[in-house]
């Protein structure tokens, strides 16, 4: 659906606004501009905290439906079912809101302002917080972002249903542990290629309310005190007019661990003179006295208030109540039985079978006695969740979706097999303390499910993680503690084995894609994930997930963690071949792509459209993720990259015609200044079902379609 601004309600709401803050002294400003802002009573302004939190799920409040990480939701590659979740979860923080408000709760975590989605690259395997993206891909990570911000704030003309906050601009993603001082060097290539397109899309297609600065520098500069970003490239070139908020302590840093200035009074002048409106912290409590010494214009101040008091009316929390519509929503929509049933259908749709020699899944029940479920994660809550989330009423993990799925029927037999990392799972006991019991439940088993991988402990924001690697970030790309000699030990048994991983990231599980008949990546499922995944086991879901991320073979053959140049980074700059690839996932019923067509054979300024048929050929109901990939042909060009998609679902024998339609922009590729140029040459474009790479061809059975396109210089 596609976003209608009110162009002169906002007129409305921004000279209210001024209004507002015109009256106000400059102590009263100040106290504004931090993100626990006080009461204003004499002109009628209720406390607000700005910081609130739903990534994938109203988070940090209390009870709400938890949702699959941000990482699994990206494995749809479904722009419209994730703005369906989006959707979902603003449904409850409007009904959250309002029972808050009822009961006088401006605390911490109870505002309509939700800083998400995270829209960052997921550059490199290692960086702990990329379960919180949406994968590697810039196009992806757009379609995703869009389609999520849509869904938060909303389709009401006149009034967001919440705010939501794309971050963190730019190029953040690790590593954590030096994320405070880190100064990221990128190129304008990288950077306009690679790092910014979601924050453009989510700014001038789904007209993102706010955004969030990174604490990293870029090119010497401070993300949240940067110029060149905040006003030049998102004000300036993007169109930006929402408000800027810097992340959690990111301005302190500034002198702290930056040091590119020597003063708190210093560091908030910096902030607001350069774009940031609302600081995550108190270093703004200073800006009376910058404001006093002549370092900010209290004009500059000011035009910040508009921003945010402009933010706050259009969320309607300063008009009377019948106004705005979704005051009407009411609490008994948190946690209900259809937020249940979307969030399983969510959980199902992100897992991708990376396996299935010989089509051992789905499993048949009927000729099951005894199934075995092994591991650290069969039966680990914090496995399904990731990080910044909300508390759901009832879990489903692996161990207890199966065992519901199964009832009387047929045996199951557990074992936590070892602990997640360290070498014993009792703290007095000898090592490798439960591989005993590991070999009695293979023994009794007719089958053996093997839940391994990472959980939100492991991986995740600095101080956040309680890894032993340190900040959150992984050390390398391997099962960590004794979870590959027990999946040796369960293999070596002779039963056939299907291995589930959770994790947010991709894992080097090479010996299992040797070994092992059957893979699943189940990411961090959410709350139902269990039961979802249980279902996708035994054939009542066909699994339809495809990679938004590389499964490399070894993080030996990455750059440098702290390196940010692309080069050699991502199914779009890798040279070698990946274990798994980005856009790579199975299914239980097989799709054929035929009919492929371009409406024009050279590329004009209105793009190309692509028309394909698509024929589910199998004898299960299933969805397929049609994937548009742009090649531009010449030295030192990237790999072809995506830059269309189209979901859809089709019965057994059913057959529909897609159409993707590529913009002119899609053929063309920024220089090193940073501006796109769009041809003369000649591009190739793939339309299949996966990446058009020999790996994915090998793993699928399958080739892509190729299309040759003619491209004149358009730019």
């Amino acid at each position: 659906m596609e976003i209608t601004e009110n162009r002169e309600k906002l007129q409305e709401f921004r000279e209210r606004a001024r209004a507002l803050v015109a009256q106000m002294t400059l102590e009263e400003k100040v106290e504004q501009t931090v993100n626990e802002a006080p009461a204003v009573e004499r002109l009628g302004i209720k406390a607000y905290n700005w910081w609130n939190e739903a990534l994938h799920g109203v988070a940090r409040a209390g009870v709400a439906t938890v949702f699959p990480q941000a990482i699994g939701l990206a494995a749809t590659f479904d722009e419209e079912f994730i703005e369906e979740i989006a959707d979902a979860i603003s449904t409850e923080g409007r009904a959250k809101f309002n029972m808050q408000q009822a009961e006088g709760d401006t605390g911490l975590y109870k505002g309509l302002t939700f800083w998400s989605p995270n829209v960052n690259i997921f550059r490199d395997p290692r960086w702990g917080r990329g379960h919180e993206t949406f994968g590697e891909d810039p196009y992806l990570t757009s379609r995703m972002g869009v389609g999520f911000v849509k869904g938060i704030q909303g389709h009401d003309e006149n009034y967001l249903k919440a705010a939501a906050c794309t971050k963190h601009i730019a190029v953040h993603s690790g590593p954590e542990g030096i994320r405070h001082s880190f100064d990221a060097v990128v190129g304008k290539q990288d950077l306009y290629e690679t790092y910014l397109p979601a924050f453009k899309a989510c700014v001038q297609e789904a007209h993102v309310e706010a955004v969030m600065g990174a604490y990293n520098r870029l090119n010497g500069v401070p993300c949240c005190g940067n110029h060149e970003l905040l006003e030049d490239i998102l004000r300036g070139e993007f169109g930006f007019e929402g408000h800027v908020v810097s992340d959690c302590g990111a301005i302190m840093d500034f002198h702290a661990f930056h040091h590119v200035t020597d003063t708190p009074v210093e560091s908030a002048a910096m902030a607001m003179n350069n774009g940031c409106d609302l600081n995550c912290g108190n270093m703004f409590h200073f800006l009376k006295q910058a404001i006093r010494q002549g370092m900010v214009d209290e004009k500059r101040l000011d035009e910040a208030l508009v921003n945010l008091f402009t933010a706050r009316m259009k969320l309607g929390v300063l008009d009377k109540k019948e106004e705005n519509p979704y005051d009407k929503i009411p609490y008994s929509v948190v946690d209900s039985e259809a937020m249940r049933q979307l969030n399983r259908t969510a959980a199902a749709r992100s897992v991708v079978l990376l396996k299935n020699e010989g089509g051992i899944l789905p499993l048949d029940k009927a000729s099951l006695k005894t199934i075995g479920v092994i591991g650290p994660n069969a039966n680990n809550r914090k496995a399904l969740v990731g990080n910044y989330e909300g508390t759901a009423s009832r879990y489903w993990t692996i161990s207890e979706g199966i065992q519901e799925y199964l009832g009387e029927e047929v045996r199951v037999m557990f074992s936590e097999g070892c602990h997640l990392y360290h070498d014993k799972v009792e703290g007095l006991a000898e090592r490798n303390d439960r591989m005993a019991e590991v070999k009695a439940v293979c023994a009794c088993s007719d089958a053996v499910v093997v839940c391994l991988g990472l959980d939100a402990g492991l991986e995740g924001e600095q101080g956040d993680a309680n890894n032993e690697y340190g900040s959150g970030d992984k050390p390398d790309l391997n099962l960590p503690g004794l979870q590959q000699e027990v999946l040796e030990a369960v293999h070596a048994s002779g039963r056939p084995v299907i291995l589930v991983l959770l994790s947010g990231s991709a894992l080097a599980v090479n010996w299992a894609d040797e070994h092992v008949p059957a893979i699943l990546q189940g990411w961090y499922p959410g709350a139902e994930g269990g039961r979802a995944i249980a279902e996708i086991l035994f054939g009542e879901r066909c699994p339809e997930g495809k990679l938004p991320v590389t499964f490399y073979r070894s993080a030996e053959e990455l750059p440098d963690f702290a390196d940010y140049n692309m080069k050699g980074r991502t199914y779009r700059y890798m040279k070698g071949e990946a274990l798994y690839p980005f856009g790579y996932g199975l299914s239980y019923t097989s799709f054929e792509i035929s009919g492929v067509r371009a409406d024009v054979g050279t590329v004009g300024e209105e793009g190309v459209n692509i028309h394909a048929l698509v024929k589910n050929t199998g004898s299960m109901a299933g969805g397929e993720t049609v994937q548009a990939y742009v090649k531009i042909c010449g030295e030192d060009t990237p790999n072809a990259q995506l830059k269309g998609i189209c979901k859809l679902r089709l019965a057994p024998g059913e057959e529909k015609e897609v159409l993707i339609h590529l913009p002119a922009e899609a053929f063309g590729l920024y220089d090193g200044n940073g501006k796109l140029r769009i041809g003369p040459g000649r591009a190739e474009v793939y339309i299949g079902g996966q990446a058009p790479d020999p790996r994915s061809e090998k793993l699928t059975g399958r080739r892509t379609e190729k299309l040759e396109i003619e491209v004149p210089c358009l730019g």
